[in-house]
């Protein structure tokens, strides 16, 4: 295949523009750009299939150009229902440091990262409205996607003119950086088509662009969204762990999409997993090559190891070999219970609620149904002390199969 044809069989190509993109794409040696704004201090997951094109196109030879919108994240580009809230140019600054240090990581500092409100912070108003405004027209403007769906509830000029600020962008690269082409989500296909309108009427050349699908799980919600909120690139907003767990549970019907877009593997490859896939999906082999492969490119190596023994020692029940920091990755989210106090292990039971009386907790006890830090507790006049916690701190308290409580020394 043709490096195209690669990104086509792969489900990375949705709308281009450029006849001969092609022939552009399969040469191997120009220069593009991709952006985002700075709305957070990480990328998330959602993010992460535009990197991983971007950086499919670099290996085959063309230069990225990775842009931060400092000026552009100022005003926000139109949601579907509302405004953004406008953030202060103390968190937008901020924010710009946490995603290029996250750029550069992912691409091991070879993408060119640019901020485009270095050639926007000493642009005269009326200068803009000459080069950039004269040159698209308003029912231009109005025929977006985007504009259109928001005419009725109302849209603020700020919003309005968001296009032709990106538009200016991809004119500046072109001119300064010879960058011929944007490479986007779907979502941003009106924002290209203004760029690639403005390159041709005022310097009269051609650009190119093309968009890639939102990428979706079978239910339509966007890929790495996890009980309504996004899963972050920085590991410290996101584990490694709660990382593999999403990924290791991605439905079956599209473990082998998730494939072909995040990861560099052959098309026999992953093929290979689709058969093993279809015959053995007990095994989950595919999954796990997903969750190996983003995570080593996001967090390294080690951090897959790390997860993946996280994971299965959890599985087998082995919470004693767990560190404090792999038991605050693993039980991330449940709800911390505070101990000042050495207890008998029934009023421990009691009073942490793990138990609703102590003849309840008796009972559990005799049935070998309590666990702490993964060994069951058989005695009921056992004291639950500093000396049993994981780092003197850390209880973990499995009630049956599932049930666990995470109690703390403090």
């Amino acid at each position: 295949m043709t490096l195209f044809e690669e990104l086509e069989w792969r489900g990375l190509v949705k709308d281009t523009a450029g006849d001969d993109i092609a022939d552009k794409i399969n040469s191997g040696n120009i220069t593009f750009y991709w952006g985002t704004d700075p709305t957070a201090d990480s990328l998330h997951l959602g993010h992460y299939s535009s990197l991983v094109t971007a950086k499919r196109l670099a290996k085959a030879g063309h230069h990225p150009i990775l842009l931060c919108g400092g000026a552009t994240g100022l005003i926000g580009d139109p949601r579907p229902t509302a405004e953004r809230e406008i953030i202060s140019k103390e968190t937008l600054n901020k924010n710009l440091e946490g995603i290029k240090n996250q750029v550069e990581r992912i691409f091991e500092g070879k993408a060119e990262v640019v901020n485009n409100y270095d050639w926007f912070k000493g642009y005269e108003v009326t200068d803009f409205l000459r080069d950039v405004g004269k040159y698209i027209n308003v029912n231009y403007m109005l025929d977006k996607d985007i504009i259109r769906r928001r005419l009725d509830s109302g849209i603020t000029f700020a919003e309005f003119a968001y296009t032709l600020i990106q538009g200016y962008d991809f004119l500046h690269l072109f001119e300064e950086k010879n960058c011929i082409m944007q490479v986007e989500g779907s979502d941003q296909w009106g924002n290209i088509t203004t760029g690639i309108d403005l390159i041709r009427k005022k310097l009269g050349k051609q650009a190119y662009g093309f968009t890639m699908p939102l990428v979706l799980d079978k239910y339509g919600n966007k890929f790495g969204k996890s009980e309504g909120n996004a899963l972050w690139l920085d590991r410290n907003k996101t584990s490694s762990y709660e990382l593999y767990q999403y990924l290791i549970n991605v439905d079956d019907e599209m473990v082998i999409d998730y494939l072909k877009i995040f990861t560099f593997l052959s098309k026999e490859e992953i093929e290979e997993f689709d058969r093993k896939n279809k015959e053995h999906p007990e095994l989950r082999e595919a999954h796990k090559m997903l969750a190996k492969c983003i995570i080593t490119d996001l967090h390294g190596e080690e951090a897959y190891l790390e997860a993946e023994r996280i994971s299965e020692n959890l599985f087998r029940g082995d919470i004693a070999s767990f560190t404090g920091k792999e038991i605050e990755d693993a039980f991330k989210g449940l709800p911390r219970k505070e101990m000042h106090e050495e207890k008998n292990i029934v009023d421990f039971l009691v009073s942490f609620g793990i138990c609703s009386s102590k003849r309840e907790a008796r009972e559990f006890i005799s049935n070998g149904s309590i666990l702490l830090n993964g060994q069951k507790v058989s005695d009921i006049s056992l004291m639950v002390t500093k000396e049993l916690a994981i780092e003197g701190k850390y209880l973990v308290v499995r009630r049956g199969k599932k049930k666990y409580s995470i109690v703390i020394f403090s």
